[in-house]
């Protein structure tokens, strides 16, 4: 590996949700094979031992956060209760200040732009997440597009889960070229035709979810019972 090799580093913390890390993760992880002087992949944490995530599978780390303290791209995942809780994790958030003041990219998936902005990373930035906190982005200062990823100078966030992979393979072209990006998307053979067709936003299930998401903020900020009012109040 060069010294000029780039660093792309997968923030893990507790409880996050598995696919909104392993997504990207896939994508971009064909860079290091297409081109493996040029990139490496880090799945970073605080200490290297299995974390739980919200489905039946845990993910070990690769690097530490002290090993792995200014990459070149930083991807941040999200989750449900465990991501409002990683919000009071100032380790964690310590960590996403200082990739992110080094980084040529700062990434995140569904409520990562969240964690992005209690890290104090998005103020007047535009940003989406998951649809269930998306009324939730303003009371960090971010301006909400509903778009599938957006794009904002060196941030750049997707939306719920699955968009990470369409974030994923957005940044492979942004950093190697389209032609890179159609080799991973082929590599990795990313042409969804879901059963049921496309969503109709119209017939969202918010009355479902409502109640969930309001569960994931109170829970999580248990500790924080300030920012948790300002953010129940937005839903």
């Amino acid at each position: 590996m060069s010294a000029d090799t780039k660093t792309i580093a997968f923030v893990v913390f507790p409880g996050l949700t598995p696919l909104d890390l392993v997504g990207p993760l896939q994508v971009l992880g064909m860079l290091e094979y297409l081109r493996p002087e040029e990139y490496r992949v880090a799945v970073v944490a605080e200490r290297i031992e299995a974390y739980e995530t919200d489905a039946v599978l845990k993910i070990v780390p690769s690097h530490t956060f002290a090993d792995v303290p200014a990459p070149d791209v930083v991807v941040v995942p999200g989750g449900a209760t465990p991501a409002f809780r990683a919000m009071t994790d100032e380790t964690l958030l310590g960590y996403l200040r200082e990739a992110s003041a080094h980084a040529e990219i700062t990434a995140s998936v569904c409520s990562g732009s969240l964690l992005l902005g209690a890290a104090g990373l998005m103020k007047g930035r535009r940003a989406t997440t998951h649809w269930t906190a998306f009324e939730l982005l303003p009371e960090f200062g971010i301006i909400p597009v509903r778009q599938r990823w957006v794009e904002d100078g060196p941030m750049l966030t997707a939306a719920g889960v699955s968009a990470g992979i369409d974030m994923g393979l957005h940044l492979v072209s942004r950093l190697a070229g389209d032609e890179i990006a159609r080799m991973a998307q082929f590599g990795t053979e990313y042409d969804p035709e879901p059963p049921l067709g496309p969503l109709d936003w119209s017939s969202a299930p918010r009355e479902f979810f409502a109640p969930a998401a309001v569960s994931w903020v109170t829970d999580g900020l248990a500790e924080r019972p300030e920012l948790r009012d300002r953010l129940v109040a937005w839903l």
